[in-house]
């Protein structure tokens, strides 16, 4: 009897230490099983997310199957160390498989996306692409400037200026408020440190008139090395009480009249913003300044320019007295006529 027993006994061992065997390669072949996933899909982990809740939210994202879900609170007993989930939104873009994605789930790493806002654009530009960005709440689409502004705890209605050009990355299904906070705090600080770094007898009053001017700097050049050259002429003109005289002032204020040109009566037209006719610095920065430019308007080269124009070549002939101007800008007259003919 009792070796009949023992026989009995080793066959039921036999067939559950198979059947764990059996199992246990099945939970690992899961393991290995491509995932059914697109390349713009995340997950949002919740704090505190169980196994069966993962599987579960897997399942409902069609990315495992209704079997595998019920399996997989079995693979993270078997893998212990893929219990640890932690909270956040995850991409499954090149994610191979099941165990990537709980490895995945366990690294922490979120997915990051990008919003790059350029040097020198206006926040009604800025402010459409903040709108187009992917997988950001829009959550300002019915707010004013004015609100968005008291929003991010500014003391001006407008917003221009305000925020520094950079690449902002986001979390997906953040809000887009969290990245122009982000803008408004970095700009804050640039603009502090330019003041505080500034060239003693600036004729400026206040760290805005430094924004407003370093935005003028950042829209009559695009070439770095002239910033200081162009905030010097600027300087000049504002030490000696002349007119800025300086053309983007002239196309913010026309603002959606602008077709591209500027005609001899828009130089004339007596907008808040047109430095052919007011004397001093417009009322708001027209565009959204860089830190070199914030630097240069901040430490200004000194040079004897009141005047330039452009060059042909990107850059711009600077001049010292309107003679010397006049001269520049036939130069140029010449060299743009000989573009236009070599374009035919």
């Amino acid at each position: 009897m009792l070796k009949k027993f023992l026989y009995f006994f080793g066959f039921v061992l036999l067939i559950v230490l198979g059947g764990g065997f059996y199992g246990y390669s099945q939970l690992n072949q899961l393991i290995e099983k491509p995932l059914n996933s697109t390349t713009e899909q995340f997950i949002v982990i919740e704090k505190g997310t169980s196994s069966q809740k993962l599987a579960q939210q897997l399942h409902s994202l069609g990315i495992i199957s209704e079997n595998e879900a019920s399996l997989l609170p079995y693979i993270v007993r078997l893998h212990p160390e893929f219990s640890r989930f932690k909270a956040g939104v995850y991409a499954i873009e090149n994610i191979q498989n099941l165990g990537e994605l709980l490895a995945h789930f366990n690294s922490g790493k979120e997915v990051q996306l990008t919003l790059q806002f350029i040097e020198g654009k206006t926040f009604k530009v800025w402010r459409e692409q903040l709108s187009k960005a992917k997988f950001l709440n829009q959550t300002l689409a019915d707010k004013s400037e004015t609100e968005i502004a008291t929003l991010l705890g500014l003391e001006h209605e407008k917003l221009e200026g305000w925020l520094s050009p950079d690449t902002y990355r986001y979390v997906p299904y953040s809000d887009d408020l969290d990245v122009l906070k982000r803008a408004y705090q970095k700009q804050q600080k640039d603009l502090e440190q330019a003041w505080q770094n500034r060239a003693e007898n600036l004729p400026l009053k206040t760290p805005y008139e430094m924004l407003i001017l370093a935005s003028i700097v950042e829209k009559e050049t695009g070439v770095a090395k002239e910033r200081p050259q162009v905030a010097s002429v600027f300087i000049n003109r504002l030490r000696n009480g002349w007119k800025l005289q300086t053309d983007p002032t002239v196309i913010y204020g026309m603002g959606d009249r602008y077709d591209g040109n500027i005609r001899k009566k828009d130089l004339t037209e007596p907008t808040a913003y047109n430095t052919y006719v007011i004397d001093g610095l417009p009322p708001t920065p027209i565009a959204m300044p860089s830190m070199a430019s914030l630097k240069a308007v901040s430490q200004p080269d000194s040079t004897p320019y009141f005047y330039f124009v452009a060059d042909g070549t990107g850059g711009h002939k600077f001049s010292r007295t309107l003679d010397e101007h006049n001269r520049a800008v036939q130069e140029w007259i010449q060299i743009e006529k000989k573009q236009k003919s070599e374009k035919k």
